[in-house]
């Protein structure tokens, strides 16, 4: 009983929480500031102690006084790329962009006609227009087939190769990003977008050093806060790690202070992640381009870089950041934390970097494995009582959480997504991040899938649940 009314508390904590403003940009992010303000042709806003100011042009609308979207995640975040305001390289972009999308959807059979006219500034500018569209609606896919046409026609176009880069970062191509991102400041030196671009790919791809000269050479063309609070995480990363060790095996680069583990432990640690890969690739298939970054802290290390909440056992930031304090073998606990977090760069990159956080987790949780246990009967209790977390409260990170909301934010979500498995299969789950990474909203991924919406979903899982889990 003391674990019930915990969660109830738990709800109606969210519920009754601080309000706050979030600014939903064009391109699909948001803000979450303390208090949003019109001024002229912009928006300011304050976030704790500091203002700051973006364009209008940039922002499809506000919510004011809405139930905080939380900043960072567990879970990957390669998705979090930069607000464009890429130069005027293209030509008579705004007069293509209305012929080129009508009605929400690109017009195939005007770009190809455009293109027959062998106009190749024209066909760049069309095809470049197509990808961004399909790029900031989520299809990733698409998008990538449009830059490749834009680049056919202009090569060299700096902010056709600052999209592209953007986009294959976003899908853990991050070494692949890089040469696109090269050439893009060669085309415009004075880009500070190009610049961090590159540093995005440069961080992404285990080059820190290099990511932070970018950063540093972008905030000098343009001051930007986001470009200022990645500039601040790569210099934490760059001194805890500055002399740290390395080891790799065949998917894996492995980053550790030389006397904080044993040889011995390392090459568990990278054989329990080699043998993860490949269950993944089993069960959800399309694993990450790239090699992926696994890095072994202390305690007091893990949270000085990540500055995460102190209920956080370990993070995927498009890296796994590990703290292996006071072990010195691989325990079970270990060994589930590692598939856990291994788990989230596969959802990542077959989402797109667009599975939203309760899934995200579910997803990891259910294939480390973990189960429901006790847990089981207090949710059936919750929702019987109508206090469940709604799941659209949880599509935003559980980072900013307490640790008693967040202990029920993860329960929460592995339920629905056990529930989904054992309703309708694995198969159909990765049907849902498919679709998401196409576009797709979350309601309307399950909705093609499992036919439910968020409201039978809920009911769903709470008929389950009692089923399941109830007296």
């Amino acid at each position: 009983m003391r674990r019930s009314v915990t969660f109830l508390i738990v709800v109606l904590t969210i519920c009754a929480g601080a309000l706050a403003d979030t600014i939903h940009l064009k391109n699909g992010r948001t803000i979450v500031a303390d208090h949003v303000r019109e001024s002229g042709s912009h928006y300011e806003y304050d976030i704790g102690d500091d203002s700051y100011a973006i364009p209008k042009s940039l922002v499809d609308h506000l919510d004011a006084g809405g139930i905080p979207a939380q900043a960072g995640s567990g879970a990957a975040k390669v998705a979090d790329l930069p607000t464009f305001t890429p130069p005027d390289t293209l030509a008579n972009e705004g007069t293509v962009l209305v012929q080129i999308v009508k009605e929400g959807k690109v017009d195939t059979d005007l770009i190809a006609g455009l293109e027959a006219k062998r106009d190749t500034q024209l066909s760049a500018t069309a095809n470049f227009i197509a990808g961004k569209f399909e790029f900031e609606h989520g299809n990733i896919a698409k998008s990538r087939e449009y830059f490749d046409s834009a680049l056919r026609f202009q090569p060299e176009n700096s902010t056709i190769l600052i999209y592209y880069a953007a986009l294959l970062v976003r899908t853990g191509n991050a070494a692949q990003a890089l040469s696109y991102a090269e050439r893009a400041v060669r085309s415009a030196p004075q880009s500070p977008d190009a610049y961090t671009m590159l540093g995005y790919a440069r961080f992404a791809s285990d080059h820190t050093k290099d990511a932070v000269e970018s950063w540093k050479r972008s905030l000098a063309l343009r001051p930007d806060p986001e470009v200022r609070q990645l500039l601040a995480k790569a210099e934490r990363e760059q001194n805890v790690e500055s002399e740290f060790s390395e080891g790799e095996s065949s998917h894996f680069v492995l980053h550790y202070e030389g006397k904080q583990t044993s040889e011995v432990f390392r090459a568990q640690i990278l054989t329990a992640l080699e043998a993860d890969y490949d269950d993944l690739s089993r069960d959800l298939g399309n694993p990450p381009r790239d090699n992926i970054l696994v890095t072994l802290y202390t305690e007091q290390a893990f949270f000085d870089v990540t500055r995460a909440p102190s209920w956080s056992g370990a993070l995927n930031d498009g890296k796994l950041r590990i703290p292996v304090s006071g072990l010195t073998s691989l325990t079970p606990e270990l060994a589930r934390v590692l598939k856990h977090e291994l788990a989230h760069s596969f959802i990542n990159a077959l989402s797109g970097g667009r599975c939203p956080t309760w899934l995200h987790e579910g997803i990891a949780q259910m294939l480390e494995p973990k189960n429901l246990g006790g847990d089981g009967h207090q949710l059936s209790l919750l929702f019987k009582a109508q206090q469940e977390i709604p799941l659209n409260v949880l599509e935003a990170s559980f980072m900013n959480f307490s640790g008693v909301q967040a202990y029920a934010a993860y329960a929460e979500s592995l339920a629905a997504v056990t529930y989904i498995n054992e309703t309708y299969g694995m198969s159909d789950i990765q049907r849902i991040l498919q679709r998401l990474s196409e576009g797709n909203s979350t309601e309307a991924a399950l909705r093609a899938t499992i036919h439910s919406d968020y409201g039978q979903l809920e009911s769903d899982l709470g008929k389950y649940l009692a089923d399941h889990y109830g007296e």
